[in-house]
């Protein structure tokens, strides 16, 4: 079903165009029965009126949303900079919405930012069956997530990433590695490459999902209980904070890294490989993400004929790497 249009309204409300217009940017003296039907109808119908003054005046607001999960990741928080940087460079600023890896507030964020004139979106949440997507009007460029067809998807080699982080286990030693990550779907590469890896060596995979929603505290005592109750001599973490979290509980509970514990992490940031310059993980190329989605969605705004092009340059997985440490 397609959104209410301008027309529709004035429409419904049995006034003409411009006076809904009037009525929407406060111009003129206009009767309150004429502000109230026309109120009225803006309700019945569900319109946005900063999204159809948009299309009225014909301008670009120069401004695009970003929504992640939460920069208290420092992967994140780096893509969101870098975002920020290359958008800042084409003349466009940013607005970023955290949304604590929360649907419901993702997909109020989602509303929010059409209703307020971006000219494009940016979203690198992970939450599934988030509404509003298929419905939006502004141009959308997702990261690291599918959300559809039409929807260009920047990311990185993360099946490569998958097979590089289990090889590296099981060629330091370990025969039962087990995987922690988020969630466990058909979409996951990391997952499906650790399975695969795994399997290719005649050894049993095992995957621990703890749920984005989940917080900290509880996420933490969940990874934990998993480790106690697994004999596992391996660790392939699909985050670094994660993998921070396996390299405290074995210091906690006698495990000696590298030698009866091997941990890998993924991401790589900046700040994860400040904070411990020995963690062994699979690095991605978080600026050139960034970059790569801010020029993908100002393509999509600027160039909208063009969108088949860059949904499709869009595609090709940019690369990983391994960075060892003395964690594995």
């Amino acid at each position: 079903m397609s959104r209410p249009k301008l027309q529709d309204v004035a429409a419904r409300a049995g006034v003409s165009v411009t006076t809904v217009s009037r009525v929407l940017n406060d111009r003129g003296y206009l009767s309150a029965d004429i502000r109230r039907r026309v109120a009225e109808a803006v309700a019945e119908l569900g319109y946005r009126p900063n999204e159809i003054a948009r299309s009225l005046i014909g301008q670009k607001s120069r401004l695009v949303g970003l929504i992640v999960p939460t920069v208290a990741d420092p992967f994140f928080g780096e893509l969101a900079s870098r975002i920020e940087g290359e958008l800042a460079s084409k003349g466009y600023k940013m607005l970023l919405c955290d949304c604590l890896e929360n649907a419901e507030r993702e997909a109020e964020y989602l509303e929010m930012l059409q209703a307020n004139r971006v000219d494009g979106i940016i979203t690198s949440t992970h939450n599934r069956n988030v509404e509003g997507y298929d419905r939006a009007d502004a141009p959308i460029v997702a990261v690291d997530r599918r959300l559809g067809s039409d929807i260009p998807i920047i990311r990185s080699d993360n099946r490569t990433g998958g097979r590089l982080a289990t090889g590296h286990l099981i060629a330091r030693g370990s025969r039962s590695a087990v995987f922690i990550t988020a969630t466990d779907h058909p979409g996951n590469d990391r997952a499906a490459a650790y399975r695969e890896t795994m399997r290719d060596h005649g050894l049993d995979p095992r995957v621990l999902a703890y749920g984005y929603s989940t917080p900290m505290r509880q996420r933490r005592a969940l990874i934990e209980t998993w480790l106690m109750d697994n004999d596992a001599d391996g660790v392939f973490a699909s985050d670094d904070l994660t993998a921070l979290m396996v390299l405290e509980w074995a210091r906690k509970t006698g495990r000696r890294v590298p030698d009866t514990l091997r941990i890998v992490g993924y991401d790589g940031s900046r700040a994860a490989l400040l904070a411990m310059p020995g963690l062994t993980t699979v690095r991605q190329p978080i600026d050139a993400l960034g970059a790569r989605a801010a020029q993908a969605l100002i393509r999509r705004i600027e160039t909208p004929d063009d969108d088949r092009e860059s949904r499709l340059a869009a595609e090709a997985p940019l690369p990983v790497e391994l960075h060892q440490g003395w964690t594995s």
